[in-house]
């Protein structure tokens, strides 16, 4: 239960990068302003991560795949 709940952690973190990418894109650029390339990056390295705990998962047990797809 533990290793679902962390992978709906990251992908909420991820939507919320994506929104702040969104935010700073629609913004007139401000001095000292975080870069919009920043929050897309961390969200590139939380979907990296997400892939590698679901394959580590599927690897060890911990999460078993649908074996029917219907």
């Amino acid at each position: 239960m533990l290793f679902k709940i962390v992978i709906v952690a990251l992908l909420l973190f991820m939507v919320y990068n994506l929104f702040r990418a969104l935010l700073i894109m629609n913004r007139k650029p401000e001095p000292g302003q975080p870069s919009m390339t920043k929050f897309i990056g961390r969200r590139l390295m939380v979907s990296v991560a997400i892939v590698v705990l679901l394959l580590i998962g599927l690897l060890t047990g911990l999460i078993t795949p649908n074996p029917r797809p219907y």
